[in-house]
Protein backbone atom coordinates (compact mmCIF):
# COMPACT_ATOMS: atom_id res chain seq x y z
CA UNK A 1 0.00 0.00 0.00
CA UNK A 2 0.95 3.67 -0.38
CA UNK A 3 0.56 6.16 2.42
CA UNK A 4 1.63 9.65 3.45
CA UNK A 5 3.75 10.03 6.58
CA UNK A 6 3.40 13.38 8.32
CA UNK A 7 3.67 14.51 11.95
CA UNK A 8 4.02 17.43 14.34
CA UNK A 9 1.31 19.67 12.95
CA UNK A 10 1.27 21.56 16.28
CA UNK A 11 -1.99 23.29 15.43
CA UNK A 12 -2.35 26.42 17.54
CA UNK A 13 1.39 27.08 17.77
CA UNK A 14 2.65 30.67 17.51
CA UNK A 15 5.95 31.80 16.02
CA UNK A 16 7.46 34.64 18.07
CA UNK A 17 3.91 35.66 18.96
CA UNK A 18 2.55 35.46 15.40
CA UNK A 19 -0.54 33.32 14.81
CA UNK A 20 0.11 30.40 12.42
CA UNK A 21 -3.43 29.07 11.98
CA UNK A 22 -3.78 30.24 8.37
CA UNK A 23 -0.27 28.96 7.58
CA UNK A 24 -1.26 25.60 9.07
CA UNK A 25 -4.52 25.54 7.12
CA UNK A 26 -2.63 26.18 3.87
CA UNK A 27 0.00 23.50 4.52
CA UNK A 28 -2.59 20.84 5.48
CA UNK A 29 -4.47 21.69 2.26
CA UNK A 30 -1.24 20.92 0.38
CA UNK A 31 -0.96 17.55 2.13
CA UNK A 32 -4.56 16.71 1.21
CA UNK A 33 -3.95 17.75 -2.41
CA UNK A 34 -0.85 15.52 -2.53
CA UNK A 35 -2.82 12.61 -1.09
CA UNK A 36 -5.41 12.98 -3.83
CA UNK A 37 -2.87 13.46 -6.62
CA UNK A 38 -0.81 10.44 -5.52
CA UNK A 39 -3.95 8.36 -4.87
CA UNK A 40 -2.65 7.13 -1.54
CA UNK A 41 -4.40 4.48 0.52
CA UNK A 42 -4.06 6.36 3.82
CA UNK A 43 -2.58 9.34 5.67
CA UNK A 44 -0.54 8.76 8.85
CA UNK A 45 -0.04 11.52 11.45
CA UNK A 46 2.65 10.51 13.95
CA UNK A 47 1.62 12.66 16.91
CA UNK A 48 1.52 16.26 18.14
CA UNK A 49 -1.60 17.23 16.24
CA UNK A 50 -2.00 20.13 18.68
CA UNK A 51 0.66 22.35 20.19
CA UNK A 52 -0.89 22.35 23.66
CA UNK A 53 -2.69 19.80 25.80
CA UNK A 54 -5.53 22.32 26.16
CA UNK A 55 -5.76 23.81 22.66
CA UNK A 56 -7.54 27.06 21.87
CA UNK A 57 -11.02 26.94 20.33
CA UNK A 58 -9.74 28.10 16.92
CA UNK A 59 -7.11 25.32 16.92
CA UNK A 60 -9.73 22.66 17.72
CA UNK A 61 -11.99 24.05 14.99
CA UNK A 62 -9.20 23.89 12.39
CA UNK A 63 -8.15 20.33 13.24
CA UNK A 64 -11.75 19.10 13.21
CA UNK A 65 -12.32 20.77 9.85
CA UNK A 66 -9.23 19.18 8.25
CA UNK A 67 -9.78 15.75 9.79
CA UNK A 68 -13.31 15.77 8.36
CA UNK A 69 -12.00 16.89 4.96
CA UNK A 70 -9.47 14.04 4.88
CA UNK A 71 -11.58 11.28 6.33
CA UNK A 72 -15.18 12.17 5.40
CA UNK A 73 -15.04 14.37 2.29
CA UNK A 74 -12.16 12.53 0.60
CA UNK A 75 -12.93 9.19 2.27
CA UNK A 76 -9.27 8.58 3.05
CA UNK A 77 -8.32 6.26 5.92
CA UNK A 78 -6.56 8.27 8.60
CA UNK A 79 -4.19 6.82 11.20
CA UNK A 80 -3.04 9.04 14.07
CA UNK A 81 -1.50 8.89 17.53
CA UNK A 82 -1.22 11.34 20.39
CA UNK A 83 2.17 13.01 20.92
CA UNK A 84 3.79 14.57 23.97
CA UNK A 85 2.02 17.89 23.25
CA UNK A 86 -1.43 16.30 22.96
CA UNK A 87 -3.89 15.47 25.71
CA UNK A 88 -4.92 11.85 25.02
CA UNK A 89 -8.24 12.36 26.80
CA UNK A 90 -9.19 15.46 24.83
CA UNK A 91 -7.89 14.10 21.53
CA UNK A 92 -9.89 10.87 21.73
CA UNK A 93 -13.21 12.61 22.40
CA UNK A 94 -15.76 11.05 20.06
CA UNK A 95 -13.46 8.16 19.14
CA UNK A 96 -16.17 5.54 19.73
CA UNK A 97 -17.40 5.93 16.18
CA UNK A 98 -14.14 6.98 14.44
CA UNK A 99 -13.31 3.50 13.12
CA UNK A 100 -16.60 3.32 11.27
CA UNK A 101 -15.17 5.93 8.88
CA UNK A 102 -11.68 4.34 8.96
CA UNK A 103 -10.24 6.98 11.28
CA UNK A 104 -7.90 5.07 13.56
CA UNK A 105 -6.68 7.05 16.59
CA UNK A 106 -4.50 5.54 19.33
CA UNK A 107 -3.95 7.34 22.64
CA UNK A 108 -3.00 4.42 24.94
CA UNK A 109 -0.67 1.42 25.21
CA UNK A 110 -3.66 -0.92 25.14
CA UNK A 111 -4.80 0.41 21.77
CA UNK A 112 -1.29 0.11 20.32
CA UNK A 113 -1.24 -3.67 20.70
CA UNK A 114 -4.06 -4.22 18.22
CA UNK A 115 -2.98 -3.57 14.62
CA UNK A 116 -4.89 -1.65 11.98
CA UNK A 117 -4.92 -4.03 9.03
CA UNK A 118 -4.90 -3.38 5.30
CA UNK A 119 -4.49 -5.89 2.48
CA UNK A 120 -0.71 -6.18 2.78
CA UNK A 121 0.17 -4.11 5.85
CA UNK A 122 -0.34 -4.07 9.61
CA UNK A 123 -0.03 -0.69 11.33
CA UNK A 124 0.78 -0.58 15.04
CA UNK A 125 -0.05 2.84 16.50
CA UNK A 126 2.04 3.57 19.60
CA UNK A 127 1.34 7.01 21.14
CA UNK A 128 3.75 8.91 23.35
CA UNK A 129 3.65 7.67 26.94
CA UNK A 130 5.68 7.96 30.13
CA UNK A 131 7.34 5.02 31.93
CA UNK A 132 4.81 5.04 34.75
CA UNK A 133 2.06 4.18 32.25
CA UNK A 134 4.01 1.10 31.14
CA UNK A 135 4.70 0.09 34.77
CA UNK A 136 0.99 0.22 35.56
CA UNK A 137 -0.09 -1.49 32.35
CA UNK A 138 2.33 -4.43 32.59
CA UNK A 139 2.68 -4.41 36.39
CA UNK A 140 6.44 -4.66 35.92
CA UNK A 141 9.34 -2.47 37.21
CA UNK A 142 9.88 -0.57 33.97
CA UNK A 143 11.79 2.60 34.84
CA UNK A 144 13.16 3.82 31.48
CA UNK A 145 11.35 4.68 28.29
CA UNK A 146 13.73 2.51 26.26
CA UNK A 147 12.81 -0.57 28.32
CA UNK A 148 9.13 0.36 28.25
CA UNK A 149 8.99 0.72 24.46
CA UNK A 150 10.81 -2.57 23.98
CA UNK A 151 8.32 -4.27 26.32
CA UNK A 152 5.39 -2.90 24.32
CA UNK A 153 6.98 -4.05 21.05
CA UNK A 154 7.45 -7.52 22.52
CA UNK A 155 3.67 -7.67 23.05
CA UNK A 156 2.99 -6.31 19.57
CA UNK A 157 4.98 -9.08 17.88
CA UNK A 158 2.49 -11.61 19.23
CA UNK A 159 -0.07 -10.13 16.83
CA UNK A 160 2.19 -10.08 13.74
CA UNK A 161 0.74 -11.63 10.58
CA UNK A 162 3.65 -13.17 8.66
CA UNK A 163 1.82 -12.63 5.35
CA UNK A 164 1.84 -8.83 5.83
CA UNK A 165 4.35 -6.00 6.30
CA UNK A 166 4.52 -4.42 9.75
CA UNK A 167 4.70 -0.62 10.17
CA UNK A 168 5.12 1.08 13.55
CA UNK A 169 3.85 4.64 14.05
CA UNK A 170 5.23 6.25 17.21
CA UNK A 171 6.40 9.48 18.83
CA UNK A 172 9.71 9.34 20.69
CA UNK A 173 13.30 10.53 20.59
CA UNK A 174 15.36 7.82 18.90
CA UNK A 175 19.05 7.45 19.78
CA UNK A 176 21.34 9.17 17.29
CA UNK A 177 18.78 11.81 16.27
CA UNK A 178 19.47 15.55 16.16
CA UNK A 179 17.11 18.19 17.55
CA UNK A 180 16.09 21.76 16.70
CA UNK A 181 15.14 24.67 18.97
CA UNK A 182 11.38 24.22 18.54
CA UNK A 183 11.06 20.75 20.06
CA UNK A 184 10.16 20.09 23.67
CA UNK A 185 12.88 18.06 25.35
CA UNK A 186 11.30 14.94 26.82
CA UNK A 187 14.32 13.33 28.48
CA UNK A 188 13.11 14.26 31.97
CA UNK A 189 12.29 12.19 35.03
CA UNK A 190 13.54 8.84 33.72
CA UNK A 191 12.78 9.52 30.07
CA UNK A 192 15.56 8.84 27.59
CA UNK A 193 16.09 7.87 23.99
CA UNK A 194 14.94 4.65 22.37
CA UNK A 195 17.64 2.64 20.55
CA UNK A 196 17.06 1.84 16.88
CA UNK A 197 17.58 -1.86 17.69
CA UNK A 198 14.27 -1.83 19.59
CA UNK A 199 12.46 -1.42 16.28
CA UNK A 200 14.11 -4.40 14.54
CA UNK A 201 10.90 -6.48 14.25
CA UNK A 202 9.26 -3.85 11.99
CA UNK A 203 9.63 -3.40 8.25
CA UNK A 204 9.33 0.35 8.69
CA UNK A 205 9.04 2.83 11.57
CA UNK A 206 7.49 6.26 10.98
CA UNK A 207 8.18 8.78 13.71
CA UNK A 208 6.98 12.03 15.14
CA UNK A 209 8.51 14.44 17.72
CA UNK A 210 11.61 15.82 15.94
CA UNK A 211 10.89 18.61 13.47
CA UNK A 212 13.58 17.93 10.84
CA UNK A 213 13.11 15.08 8.38
CA UNK A 214 16.91 14.69 8.40
CA UNK A 215 17.06 14.19 12.19
CA UNK A 216 17.84 10.48 11.88
CA UNK A 217 19.79 8.65 9.18
CA UNK A 218 18.39 5.13 8.97
CA UNK A 219 17.06 3.14 5.97
CA UNK A 220 13.91 1.92 7.75
CA UNK A 221 13.32 4.40 10.59
CA UNK A 222 12.62 8.09 10.07
CA UNK A 223 10.97 11.33 11.09
CA UNK A 224 8.75 13.17 8.65
CA UNK A 225 9.57 16.46 10.36
CA UNK A 226 7.00 19.18 10.93
CA UNK A 227 5.23 20.56 7.84
CA UNK A 228 6.09 24.14 8.90
CA UNK A 229 9.17 25.83 10.36
CA UNK A 230 8.67 26.63 14.03
CA UNK A 231 12.01 28.28 14.90
CA UNK A 232 14.91 30.19 13.39
CA UNK A 233 17.06 27.08 13.73
CA UNK A 234 14.83 25.44 11.09
CA UNK A 235 15.26 28.32 8.64
CA UNK A 236 17.26 26.30 6.10
CA UNK A 237 15.28 23.06 6.56
CA UNK A 238 13.16 21.84 3.66
CA UNK A 239 9.75 20.83 4.99
CA UNK A 240 7.58 18.15 3.44
CA UNK A 241 6.01 14.71 3.78
CA UNK A 242 7.07 11.17 2.92
CA UNK A 243 5.27 9.03 0.39
CA UNK A 244 5.82 5.42 1.45
CA UNK A 245 5.10 2.32 -0.62
CA UNK A 246 5.19 -0.92 1.39
CA UNK A 247 5.17 -3.14 -1.70
CA UNK A 248 8.05 -1.40 -3.50
CA UNK A 249 9.68 -0.63 -0.15
CA UNK A 250 10.26 3.01 -1.14
CA UNK A 251 10.26 6.20 0.91
CA UNK A 252 10.04 9.37 -1.21
CA UNK A 253 10.33 12.84 0.32
CA UNK A 254 8.00 15.43 -1.27
CA UNK A 255 8.63 19.11 -0.38
CA UNK A 256 5.88 21.46 0.81
CA UNK A 257 5.70 25.22 0.20
CA UNK A 258 4.70 27.39 3.17
CA UNK A 259 2.37 30.36 2.89
CA UNK A 260 5.02 32.45 4.72
CA UNK A 261 8.61 31.24 4.91
CA UNK A 262 11.33 32.20 7.40
CA UNK A 263 13.97 34.32 5.68
CA UNK A 264 17.20 35.95 6.79
CA UNK A 265 18.82 39.06 5.35
CA UNK A 266 21.97 41.08 6.09
CA UNK A 267 21.60 44.80 5.38
CA UNK A 268 21.85 48.29 6.78
CA UNK A 269 18.83 50.07 8.23
CA UNK A 270 18.83 52.57 5.34
CA UNK A 271 18.72 49.70 2.84
CA UNK A 272 15.86 47.97 4.64
CA UNK A 273 13.65 51.07 4.50
CA UNK A 274 14.56 51.92 0.90
CA UNK A 275 11.64 51.06 -1.48
CA UNK A 276 14.08 50.31 -4.30
CA UNK A 277 15.83 47.76 -2.04
CA UNK A 278 12.73 46.02 -0.68
CA UNK A 279 10.45 46.04 -3.71
CA UNK A 280 11.68 42.58 -4.80
CA UNK A 281 11.56 41.09 -1.30
CA UNK A 282 8.72 39.00 0.07
CA UNK A 283 7.72 41.50 2.75
CA UNK A 284 5.04 39.12 4.10
CA UNK A 285 7.68 36.52 5.05
CA UNK A 286 8.90 35.94 8.60
CA UNK A 287 12.13 37.96 8.69
CA UNK A 288 15.30 37.71 10.72
CA UNK A 289 17.50 40.72 9.98
CA UNK A 290 21.25 40.93 10.54
CA UNK A 291 21.81 44.67 10.85
CA UNK A 292 25.17 46.11 9.80
CA UNK A 293 24.60 49.44 11.63
CA UNK A 294 26.24 50.12 14.99
CA UNK A 295 24.63 53.50 15.65
CA UNK A 296 21.53 53.87 17.82
CA UNK A 297 18.44 54.05 15.58
CA UNK A 298 15.45 55.72 17.27
CA UNK A 299 12.20 53.80 17.01
CA UNK A 300 13.90 51.19 14.82
CA UNK A 301 11.52 48.23 15.23
CA UNK A 302 8.40 50.28 14.66
CA UNK A 303 9.83 51.75 11.48
CA UNK A 304 10.77 48.30 10.18
CA UNK A 305 7.43 46.73 11.08
CA UNK A 306 5.61 49.26 8.91
CA UNK A 307 7.40 47.67 5.95
CA UNK A 308 7.92 44.09 7.18
CA UNK A 309 4.92 43.19 9.38
CA UNK A 310 6.26 39.77 10.47
CA UNK A 311 9.73 40.47 11.88
CA UNK A 312 10.94 37.68 14.14
CA UNK A 313 14.11 39.40 15.33
CA UNK A 314 16.82 41.92 14.49
CA UNK A 315 20.42 41.11 15.35
CA UNK A 316 23.30 43.58 15.09
CA UNK A 317 26.30 42.00 13.40
CA UNK A 318 28.86 44.24 15.09
CA UNK A 319 27.05 45.22 18.27
CA UNK A 320 25.54 48.60 19.06
CA UNK A 321 27.48 51.81 19.50
CA UNK A 322 27.76 52.71 23.15
CA UNK A 323 26.62 56.23 23.86
CA UNK A 324 27.77 58.11 26.93
CA UNK A 325 25.28 57.46 29.67
CA UNK A 326 23.70 60.55 31.15
CA UNK A 327 23.59 60.71 34.93
CA UNK A 328 20.09 61.33 36.20
CA UNK A 329 19.75 64.18 38.70
CA UNK A 330 17.56 63.89 41.76
CA UNK A 331 14.84 65.87 40.05
CA UNK A 332 14.89 63.42 37.10
CA UNK A 333 14.35 60.30 39.16
CA UNK A 334 10.55 60.27 38.90
CA UNK A 335 9.34 56.79 37.83
CA UNK A 336 8.11 57.91 34.39
CA UNK A 337 11.52 59.32 33.44
CA UNK A 338 13.39 56.33 34.82
CA UNK A 339 11.22 53.90 32.84
CA UNK A 340 11.66 55.95 29.66
CA UNK A 341 15.45 56.02 30.00
CA UNK A 342 15.60 52.32 30.88
CA UNK A 343 13.50 51.38 27.84
CA UNK A 344 15.70 53.45 25.53
CA UNK A 345 18.87 51.98 27.02
CA UNK A 346 17.64 48.41 26.57
CA UNK A 347 16.01 48.68 23.13
CA UNK A 348 17.51 51.73 21.44
CA UNK A 349 13.97 52.98 20.82
CA UNK A 350 11.83 55.62 22.46
CA UNK A 351 8.52 54.72 24.06
CA UNK A 352 5.48 55.03 21.82
CA UNK A 353 2.76 57.46 22.86
CA UNK A 354 0.49 54.52 23.65
CA UNK A 355 3.18 52.91 25.82
CA UNK A 356 3.75 56.19 27.64
CA UNK A 357 0.00 56.44 28.36
CA UNK A 358 -0.11 52.85 29.68
CA UNK A 359 2.81 53.54 32.02
CA UNK A 360 1.30 56.81 33.18
CA UNK A 361 -2.03 55.11 33.85
CA UNK A 362 -0.34 52.28 35.76
CA UNK A 363 1.73 54.66 37.86
CA UNK A 364 -1.33 56.78 38.66
CA UNK A 365 -3.28 53.70 39.77
CA UNK A 366 -0.35 52.55 41.92
CA UNK A 367 -0.10 56.03 43.46
CA UNK A 368 -3.84 56.02 44.33
CA UNK A 369 -3.54 52.58 45.96
CA UNK A 370 -0.46 53.71 47.89
CA UNK A 371 -2.32 56.78 49.22
CA UNK A 372 -5.22 54.60 50.40
CA UNK A 373 -2.86 52.31 52.29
Amino acid sequence: MRFIHTADWHIGKKLHGYDLLEDQRAIIDQIIALARAEKVDAIVIAGDLYDRSVPAVDAVKLLNEKIAEINLTNELPLLAISGNHDSPTRLETGSQWFQQTRFYLATSIEQSLHPVEFDDTQFFLLPYFEPIEARLFFDEPLMKISDSVQRVIEEMTKNFDSSKKQVLVTHFFVAGSSQTDSETKIQVGGLDSVPTTAFAPFDRVVLGHLHANTALKHPKIGYSGSPLKFSLSERTNQKGIYLIDTVKDTNEFIPLTPKRDIQQLTASFEELIDPVFYRDLDREAFWHFLLTDRAVIPNMMNQLRKIYPFILSVERLNGREQTKKRQLTTRETDPQTLISHFFQEMTGDSLLDSQTKWIEQGLNEAFVVEKRE
